[in-house]
């Protein structure tokens, strides 16, 4: 596994220290070494999320981990990352990934009834657990559109969440309680009665799903419910492509495809860095 580290021991003890970490997913190259940047100019451990459908843009799980093995080598990172497979659709995807080297999976089993779901999630945690890999799984639906699927917002329910978290053993609970993957219309509504019921409930630590566009008085209140994890792309996309926009704008005769997508990157820092600070994990390596 190299220099990754799984995010069971990072989310533990942001759950102790009240705040979370961020889920940023990465797309490529310049992603990656973006938000890897931005992790070690905060002293913020890091989650680089990978969807199935970026990691097939990039090559494959093989590609991902030797990339991100290589940038922890050759930018001298010392702050704890975890490669994290984003919405794993099977067991089979999950293995391959953790095989490929990835620190972290999530197995999205959400579709199924709950005996289905806590049933399958089971057999990914116990691989998973034996390379040393930590698993997020999901109750309830996240609305929204990510990787061309979309879903409307399903509520988790508390008792099923504590059995996910009892039965399966697993390191992290992605709870759906009314975010959504993509842009939001109007002010995100979470359910915050649902969520310190759930916390209280499963005690694990939570992952909020589409955390981009989530006003911070929210983010605050759901870090102090027991979310532990966030996970954060679109606003890192739309801040890239806006700088790229401007870039080709600006210059009709630019051709050079690292001066057209270079100058975004330092967009992506940014972002990363101001989120890093909204969750509290600046300091936290």
């Amino acid at each position: 596994m190299g220099q990754l580290v799984s995010m069971t021991e990072m989310l533990n003890k942001a759950l102790k220290g009240k705040y979370a970490v961020g889920q940023f997913n990465i797309n490529n190259l310049e992603w990656t070494q973006a938000i890897l940047q931005a992790a070690e100019e905060e002293k913020s451990p890091v989650i680089l999320g990978v969807s199935e459908g970026a990691a097939k843009y990039m090559g494959g799980f093989k590609v991902v981990t030797a990339m991100v093995n290589a940038l922890l080598d050759t930018m001298n990172i010392t702050v704890p990352v975890a490669v994290h497979l984003d919405h794993g659709s099977s067991l089979e995807t999950c293995t391959a990934a953790i095989d490929a080297g990835f620190s972290s999976v999530m197995i999205d089993n959400s579709k199924f009834p709950i005996e289905e779901n806590i049933k399958a999630t089971k057999t990914v945690v116990e691989y998973a657990h034996s390379k040393g890999a930590s698993v997020e799984a999901e109750v309830g639906t996240v609305g929204g559109t990510e990787d061309g699927v979309t879903g409307g917002v399903m509520y988790a329910d508390p008792e099923e969440c504590k059995r996910m978290v009892e039965e399966a053993k697993i390191d992290a609970l992605a709870a759906a309680l009314g975010s959504v993957h993509g842009d939001y219309e109007g002010e995100p509504k979470l359910g915050f009665d649902e969520m310190k019921e759930i916390s209280e409930l499963t005690g694990a630590p939570l992952v909020l799903h589409g955390g981009s566009g989530i006003p911070t008085h929210q983010i605050k209140k759901a870090i102090e419910y027991g979310h532990t994890k966030i996970n954060v792309n679109t606003e890192l996309q739309q801040v890239w492509a806006k700088r790229t926009r401007e870039v080709i704008a600006n210059d009709d005769k630019v051709y050079d495809p690292r001066k057209i997508v270079g100058p975004g990157k330092e967009n992506i820092t940014a972002a990363t860095k101001a989120k890093m600070k909204e969750f509290g994990s600046s300091g936290q390596a």
